[in-house]
């Protein structure tokens, strides 16, 4: 087995052996199959009552992706602690006793990361976009209709980035408690909020999770300028947390 293998395997065995890590990573499946399945019910009850409350821009086929929107939350706090828990903890001296060479160690830390976030976006983004569908009934929208595919596709990428770029930001930190004060409020409505100011309306445009978004827009025209977008900030975020854990020192 190479270095960089067993240092991955070394990796695997932390996020199994600490509690919230990995709870963190399996709360991602119930938070978006609990909130799609509402989502769809809600959705369906209110068109079926005729409800104005019912957003305009509703279809089903964007419905289905609304409820790891919100999981994104739980996979942003597995991320995040994954990398800064050792770090917290004194721990890094150990794992940089074991794999000395920080680069390797940085590369097996973001590939765990990458990996899990993929593990657990594929099946879930599926399940919860059917589950969504059968909640709304007579409603729903099949998986194979217009758009539909690349959309499920763009947010398992979504998601996996989203990943990566908060791993990064905990490195540069090298703690949790910043990324996850900046990260959560903003991916929850910060940045929604910003989108309907004038003044910043353009700018978040361009921030990680706006852009991202486009990628799980169905029919979208902007999914690659997002995917892009999303790709630069998670590249820099890790380029930066390298840098950070290069120098660090304990």
């Amino acid at each position: 087995m190479s270095e960089t293998a067993a240092a991955m395997r070394a990796e695997f065995t932390k996020l199994r052996g600490v509690r919230g890590t990995f709870g963190a990573l399996l709360l991602f499946a119930p938070v978006s199959l609990l909130i799609g399945a509402l989502g769809g019910w809600s959705a369906r009850n209110a068109i079926e009552s005729d409800n104005p409350l019912l957003r305009s821009d509703f279809t089903p086929e964007q419905a289905g992706l609304d409820g790891v929107l919100y999981g994104q939350l739980a996979l942003i706090v597995f991320a995040v602690l994954l990398v800064s828990t050792e770090y917290s903890s004194g721990m890094m001296r150990v794992s940089l006793m074991a794999v000395p060479r920080r680069g390797r160690l940085y590369l097996a830390k973001t590939a765990v990361t990458a990996a899990a976030a993929l593990a657990v976006a594929v099946p879930v983004t599926v399940l919860g976009y059917l589950l969504t569908q059968s909640a709304l009934g007579p409603h729903s929208a099949g998986i194979d209709a217009s758009g539909v595919p690349r959309a499920l596709a763009g947010s398992v990428v979504y998601l996996t980035l989203m990943s990566l770029f908060a791993a990064g930001v905990a490195s540069a930190a090298r703690g949790a408690v910043v990324p996850l004060a900046v990260m959560l409020p903003m991916v929850l409505a910060g940045s929604q909020i910003l989108s309907t100011i004038g003044a910043t309306k353009e700018m978040v445009r361009y921030l990680p999770d706006r852009a991202g978004m486009r990628m799980l827009t169905v029919g979208s025209d902007d999914a690659l300028t997002g995917f892009l977008v999303l790709l630069a900030w998670t590249v820099a975020a890790l380029a930066f947390g390298f840098l950070r854990h290069r120098r660090w020192d304990g």
